[in-house]
């Protein structure tokens, strides 16, 4: 518990359903439930928290997550950002409900943790995005850990990679 600790700043994570929804156990369901992810290749930006990671390891086998970069939290808010009404995330809406410029200085706001994706619900920002499912399919098993050469699990900065091909 130093202070470099204290002073790094908050870690992003997507983290994306990709398994469905018959036969999940309630307790796995509930989670899913609280994290917003309610159908298959639904995704999420969390920070990481202690809690959050209490229930990743409850949903692991339904989930795939990892470390978002900048870049990939940048096309994913221009290309599936939506506010409500179904309409999508512009620069426009950003600027007149945020008094930010552009998308990609919104997702530079969220990436440093200066604003939170999934708080700004009151604003009308969805925090849930619909994701394709990933061109090409999976390479591995959706019923197999990542390590293991499934697709489910903890996988890191391979998020990014499987985010730009459901995008």
């Amino acid at each position: 518990m130093g202070v470099e600790e204290h002073t790094k700043k908050p870690t992003l994570v997507a983290i994306i359903r990709v398994r469905g929804q018959v036969g999940v156990p309630y307790d796995v369901e509930h989670s899913l439930k609280l994290l917003r992810l309610s159908k298959k290749y639904h995704c999420v930006v969390y920070p990481i928290t202690k809690s959050l990671q209490g229930i990743l390891n409850r949903i692991k086998d339904w989930v795939t997550w990892g470390e978002i970069d900048l870049d990939t939290l940048t096309t994913l808010l221009r290309k599936r950002g939506r506010i409500k009404g179904g309409e999508p995330l512009t620069d426009e809406f950003i600027k007149r409900s945020f008094n930010i410029e552009n998308i990609e200085e919104f997702a530079k706001a969220v990436y440093e943790g200066q604003l939170k994706l999934h708080k700004l619900t009151e604003f009308g920002v969805k925090p849930v995005f619909r994701l394709h499912p990933p061109k090409g399919g999976f390479k591995g098993s959706i019923k197999k850990p990542y390590k293991d050469g499934g697709e489910v699990g903890y996988r890191g900065s391979k998020i990014n990679e499987l985010l730009k091909r459901m995008i």
